[in-house]
């Protein structure tokens, strides 16, 4: 029997005990069986507690469509194959669980590779699917027929083939746990067509009509007919669905130990919370409440902004750079030392510097360089701060450290809010939208940010509320996430406000998306800073390099193309200005009576964070 997807694995989590069969003779094919692999792979993801699958419909993939939603799997079906799996993202990290996105083979699969990278950047468990070419005519001219495995092994932490019906279950459970081990990532499982469908269906496909006569033609029979048994052989066995064991890594008690005796001493700590110290299995709720009884002021990046909530005394905002240069010990939770923080440029050599990450690659990024840590830990951010509060308990940092960091955020903020006031020469001040949409933007709502300037602008901004209430594409900086993390996000969360911060630029990508709300019911609000310009590269271009080529947009009515595809469109402009926070009213109305509303606004240009860098 076919032992592929084992030979293929060479992580050190070992799940190969789970993977083998439960029969020890060769297993009977089941010729009249109406039975097919699609059924294996719909009870094992509902053995996992999977709710939603995303797609875009293709032959390969049919079965397992079909027999998820007979399960009571919903199917949500997108525009682009990309968007299938940026929901199946937004789905992972909202709800804690492996997001899932099926497509078909071939130019399916292609598409989708962008976001597949950006979940293992992400680090988010994403199990996709794909169809591929029969078993027997892979490599042999069939359609939409590709090295699909070549493909996806750089990007996912586990790859496998299924070569016979009897594979599916195992494999598939096996993928579901390793992409929520250790750093969790996107896992790969690829099915040729005929390990899905039944096997009178295949078995005509296998049938050779005019066999060439004497011994080649019975070998040729010969082989077909082992081929087909082996393929069904065993199929419909009884085996477990349920979750195998998920490993995850955790700091040592000498580790914590250490980290403890280092922060009690400090006077001057401060904490950067990267997007891995929201990862199961620490609720966020608790971490929150970790990082209260520390009393370190955060600074608070990717999935981990908003963990304070809206208005915190120890989440600051602005001067990074300055607060880190002051700080006497600083703790990286799930913080990478990339381009993010200037490769670990701007950590004081002065510093004890705490590292906790789950990768060991990323916990150590150029290290050898620019920066050392006096603890590195090889563990999981989360619960690592739980532990760490608990052996604190009763120890607080010193309240005039966090108090004067938070009052330079104050004075920072009141720069930017006179900004906001300023008259741009033409449209409206961006600044100033984004101030308006904060002060309206609902308690439970949802920020998925896709853009370049005006979305860089936004971050400064727009406060998320509570904790995962904040969706950016993470370190990769992908464009065109908006349209998928949307509907991942408003399909958890169907009773929140759910937003996109799109560019003009960016909503290009996933506009057609505005289709997949009003089909699936998923009325979002969708915010674009039109200023007719792809300007987080036009800012840097011109000065440069003296023009403008390839930067220049139109002022697109975007807003007609949301009508068309069944949602609310509104263009906002200068006009509008006295009756802004009406539009923006009328637009969350518009969302909860179930349309998807498009806000088209029109804005100029400003110098808020002139000098900011596009690569």
């Amino acid at each position: 029997m076919h032992l592929s997807s084992v030979q293929r694995f060479t992580a050190k989590e070992n799940w190969d005990l789970y993977y083998l069969p439960e029969f020890c003779v060769f297993p009977q094919t089941e010729t009249q069986s109406p039975r097919h692999g699609g059924e294996s792979v719909a009870e094992v993801l509902r053995a996992h507690g999977v709710k939603f699958v995303f797609t875009l419909v293709g032959g390969h993939i049919s079965p397992i469509l079909v027999a998820c939603e007979k399960l009571g799997i919903r199917i949500v079906d997108t525009r682009h194959e990309a968007t299938a799996v940026f929901a199946a993202d937004a789905v992972a990290r909202l709800s804690g669980t492996v997001g899932v996105a099926v497509v078909t083979a071939g130019p399916g699969l292609t598409n989708t590779v962008t976001a597949v990278k950006n979940a293992q950047m992400a680090e988010s468990p994403v199990l996709v699917m794909g169809g591929a070419a029969g078993t027997l005519l892979q490599g042999r001219g069939a359609l939409q027929d590709i090295d699909q495995m070549s493909l996806f092994k750089p990007l996912c932490k586990f790859c496998a083939s299924v070569r016979s019906v009897r594979e599916i279950i195992p494999t598939v459970r096996k993928a579901l746990a390793i992409a929520q081990s250790g750093t969790p990532g996107p896992v790969f499982i690829e099915f040729p067509i005929d390990t899905l469908y039944p096997f009178h269906l295949v078995s005509k496909e296998f049938g050779v009509k005019n066999p060439p006569k004497g011994i080649m033609g019975k070998i040729v029979t010969w082989y077909l007919h082992n081929h087909l048994n082996n393929l069904f052989a065993g199929a419909w066995e009884t085996r477990d669905l349920f979750p195998l064991p998920v490993h995850i890594p955790q700091a040592t008690d000498d580790q914590v130990q250490k980290c403890i005796e280092l922060v009690s001493r400090a006077k001057k700590p401060v904490i950067l919370l990267g997007s891995q110290a929201t990862l199961p299995p620490t609720p966020a709720d608790n971490i929150r409440m970790a990082l209260e009884s520390l009393g370190i002021p955060c600074f608070l990046g990717g999935m981990s902004r908003g963990m304070l909530g809206r208005d915190s005394a120890l989440h600051i905002r602005q001067n990074r750079r300055d607060a880190l240069k002051d700080a006497d010990l600083v703790l990286l939770a799930g913080t990478v030392c990339d381009f993010r923080l200037s490769y670990g440029r701007v950590l004081s050599r002065h510093s004890k510097i705490i590292a906790v990450n789950r990768d060991k690659t990323q916990l150590l990024k150029n290290s050898d360089m620019f920066w050392k840590p006096t603890v590195a830990i090889q563990g999981d951010a989360g619960s690592f701060l739980i532990r760490l509060s608990q052996g604190l308990k009763g120890h607080k940092c010193p309240e005039d450290w966090p108090q004067s960091l938070k009052a330079g955020d104050v004075i920072k903020e009141k720069v930017n809010r006179l900004k906001a006031d300023e008259k741009t020469d033409h449209h409206l001040n961006p600044l100033r939208v984004l101030h308006r949409v904060d002060e309206l933007m609902a308690d439970d709502s949802i920020i998925v940010a896709d853009g370049g300037d005006f979305v860089g602008s936004a971050a400064y901004i727009l406060k998320p509320r509570g904790p995962l209430r904040w969706l950016d594409p993470g370190a990769f900086g992908t464009l065109g996430v908006g349209g998928g993390f949307a509907l991942g996000a408003k399909l958890c969360r169907p009773e929140s406000e759910v937003w996109i911060i799109y560019g003009d630029g960016s909503l290009g990508y996933s506009v057609a998306e505005f289709d997949t709300f009003t089909r699936h019911k998923t009325p979002i609000i969708a915010l674009v800073g039109n200023d007719a310009c792809w300007s987080q590269i036009s800012r840097e271009q011109v000065p440069i390099l003296g023009s403008n080529v390839a930067c220049g947009l139109a002022f697109t009515d975007y807003h007609i193309v949301a009508d068309g595809y069944g949602g609310k469109g509104v263009q906002i402009g200068r006009k509008d200005e006295d009756k802004l926070d009406d539009l923006i009213k009328e637009a969350q109305k518009e969302t909860r009576e179930g349309r998807a509303t498009l806000l088209n606004v029109l804005i100029g240009k400003t110098n808020f964070r002139e000098g900011s860098i596009s690569v």
